[in-house]
């Protein structure tokens, strides 16, 4: 089998294909009808993959296209809550029909249970999560990274503080790790509905040195505290600076290392004008119409929304 060579500016012309969902916190393989390996374009499958875990199946461009087309005019709506009239002590809402219905006990760690059933258990009910759009700079300044994580979430105002989960080891830092860890910077950027499959397409399994920027179309713009470049397209972009990292050992194999921790501390925002308000402390759901993670190949919108005041004792 024959290979082309590319640039990254070229892969932006390679045929349109369904949306990737990998994201960089996972074990991947070759994605996007084809193997990128050392610059290196090479046709090798019609099936979209999106990790070791999960693959699309040989028919999800005939059963995308059967689907409805997206609305992308679709408002968020605000619905009364599933029982207005709940009161201290009434428990749940469903009229006590969940307390019928049995629960299963799960061993991690169960003996023949594989890990990658852990993963998929894990994401698919977690759920909705948000997605961390990281840009990174190396620290000689020649590579720019861009990669999504759904390992992520916001932990403290006072400081600004985020959490962003890697797979993997520090020794074998893949991209956003390796520069985070180097430069002690970070952009995290939101993902809005307007650019969510620029996004899903950062998180192609390209070699280190490859820009995530152009192979998404997305566009960069200055930051001001830290080197890495804000994602233009987003509503919401955090400039953060690295606190720590915490690494993680395999339960099941002592002595691997699975997962890094690492802390990031927000040293500046970057709120889009039309999203927030003026008093510059409430960013309007309605205009960031944000995109979350679900299971699989799923991505969640939020189109409806309900309020419930917080009790008072």
């Amino acid at each position: 089998m024959s290979c082309v060579a590319f640039s990254p500016r070229a892969l932006l012309a390679l045929p349109k294909v369904s949306p990737v969902s990998s994201f960089r916190h996972l074990n991947r393989t070759p994605q996007i009808h084809g193997l990128l390996f050392s610059g290196r374009y090479c046709p090798k499958s019609t099936m979209t993959t999106t990790s070791a875990f999960f693959k699309a199946s040989d028919d999800f461009d005939q059963v995308q296209a059967s689907r409805p087309d997206f609305k992308r005019d679709a408002e968020v709506k605000f619905t009364k809550p599933p029982k207005p009239d709940w009161k201290e002590g009434d428990g749940g809402n469903d009229g006590g029909e969940s307390l019928n219905k049995k629960h299963i006990e799960i061993d991690p760690y169960a003996e023949g249970r594989p890990v990658s059933n852990n993963y998929k258990l894990l994401i698919s009910g977690m759920v909705p999560r948000p997605i961390a759009l990281i840009s990174t700079k190396s620290k000689d300044g020649k590579t720019e990274n861009l990669a999504p994580f759904s390992y992520a979430q916001v932990i403290n105002h006072d400081p600004p503080l985020f959490t962003v989960g890697f797979v993997g080891s520090l020794e074998k830092a893949k991209d956003s790790l390796r520069n985070l860890t180097e430069t002690g910077e970070c952009v995290i950027n939101i993902i809005s509905e307007h650019f969510v499959e620029a996004a899903n397409a950062t998180a192609v399994n390209a070699p280190y040195g490859v820009s995530e920027w152009e192979i998404s179309g997305l566009h960069q713009a200055p930051s001001s505290i830290v080197q890495a470049a804000r994602v233009k397209e987003s509503m919401l972009s955090i400039e953060g600076k690295l606190v720590e990292t915490k690494e993680f050992e395999s339960r099941g194999t002592p002595g691997k290392k699975t997962g890094v921790l690492a802390i990031i501390e927000g040293v500046r925002f970057w709120a889009r004008e039309d999203a927030i308000d003026q008093e510059t402390n409430v960013i309007d759901l309605k205009v960031l119409k944000p995109i979350s993670r679900l299971g699989g190949l799923a991505y969640g919108r939020t189109t409806e929304a309900v309020e419930i005041p917080r009790p008072k004792f």
